[in-house]
């Protein structure tokens, strides 16, 4: 069991002061290549954890009907295959934050401009988009300095044309309990 130690640290601090290693912050949810077919019980792994991502395998797997050996090996593979990740989801303005997301027109391919602003921590949200603008960004900072300085930083990449930000106001309303979607016509 992991036991939460109180530490002096910043608790507005954006990630902890310690950062991973690059290999390991390129092993958190990056690029989704085509998505693999899921079968019903990966289907029911993925909704249990959506329902409530502290249930034990042994939990999910008695009312899958199938071993807990099996849920945890189909549970690796599916956080393996870049699918599935179990992470305790917070309000960040709830926590004293600034949020917000910014709509960024590029000059040529925005790849570029999405790989490195997907390198900085306070981005948590990188999508190339298609319509109004190339990229959609959502990001996190201490304070609204700290996002003008995100937003000018922003600008000033190469291939950045303009940028337009949506500063949260108010959470209204954050689900991640979508559910999957088994292609065998259900």
């Amino acid at each position: 069991m992991t036991e939460c130690v109180q530490r002096g640290t910043n608790r507005l601090a954006l990630r902890r002061a310690t950062q991973p290693a690059p290999a390991v912050l390129e092993q958190r949810r990056g690029p989704v290549s085509a998505p693999r077919r899921i079968d019903a019980l990966d289907q029911g792994i993925v909704e249990a954890l959506q329902a409530n991502g502290r249930e034990s395998f042994r939990a999910i797997a008695a009312r899958l009907g199938v071993s807990e050996g099996t849920v945890r090996a189909r549970y690796a593979r599916l956080c393996e295959d870049d699918i599935l990740q179990v992470v305790g989801v917070t309000n960040p303005l709830g926590l004293g934050f600034e949020q917000a997301l910014i709509g960024v027109k590029t000059a040529g391919s925005p790849q570029p401009v999405a790989d490195e602003i997907a390198s900085w921590t306070e981005a948590d949200y990188v999508v190339v988009t298609a319509g109004q603008y190339d990229l959609v960004v959502e990001v996190v900072a201490a304070d609204r300095r700290g996002l003008l300085e995100l937003t000018n930083r922003m600008r000033a990449l190469d291939g950045v044309v303009s940028t337009e930000t949506f500063l949260y106001l108010d959470l209204v309303k954050q689900l991640y309990d979508w559910g999957t979607r088994v292609k065998d016509g259900r």
